[in-house]
């Protein structure tokens, strides 16, 4: 199977973070570097609408300037930063015109993965299509973000066994249709 990127390191997304509360210029660019395609992704496996995920993406990243000063850290960076997008992601679901069913637009890939070419962005695109919704964003987050289960339940308020047999389910799918190929 494809490689993921390896995941996010905490620490420098929560020095960043700390950062940008103490006003450093430099602090809002660096955490967006370090997180922009999980936050895009985990906002795309949810609205299913490029333009609407790129919107939250920003809204994301003004909240956390907005409220910079309120961050305190608890260890878990990535979580907090993906718990806003859920957030954010949900509140764009529910004042939206129109719900975006799959039929409506074809899913985009989630990200570029970063490390791979044009056709494995395409393999991987094609492979993460063959999930549901939740599986997707249950692979993305664990895969991406380097999240344990218990807190990808958290971000999805979903039960640890729901986002465990998702797991098993999705990577078994995932598995089974690269052997195909």
């Amino acid at each position: 199977m494809p490689p993921f990127p390896s995941g996010i390191d905490g620490a420098a997304i929560d020095t960043c973070l700390t950062r940008l509360a103490q006003k450093d210029p430099q602090a809002m660019a660096d955490l967006y570097g370090l997180t922009r395609s999980a936050v895009y992704g985990f906002a795309l496996s949810i609205l299913k609408h490029t333009e609407d995920a790129q919107d939250v993406t920003q809204e994301v990243y003004l909240q956390l300037y907005r409220s910079a000063g309120s961050y305190r850290s608890q260890g878990k960076p990535m979580a907090y930063l993906l718990t806003i997008t859920r957030h954010l992601a949900l509140d764009r679901l529910r004042t939206r015109d129109r719900v975006v069913s799959l039929e409506d637009v074809r899913t985009p890939p989630p990200f570029p993965a970063e490390g791979l070419d044009p056709d494995q962005n395409l393999v991987l695109e094609s492979l993460l299509n063959l999930l549901g919704q939740e599986e997707r964003q249950v692979i993305l987050l664990h895969a991406l973000t380097g999240l344990k289960h218990r807190e990808v339940a958290q971000i999805l308020d979903l039960p640890l066994p729901t986002v465990l047999s998702k797991y098993s389910r999705g990577m078994k799918k995932l598995q089974q249709a690269w052997k195909e190929n």
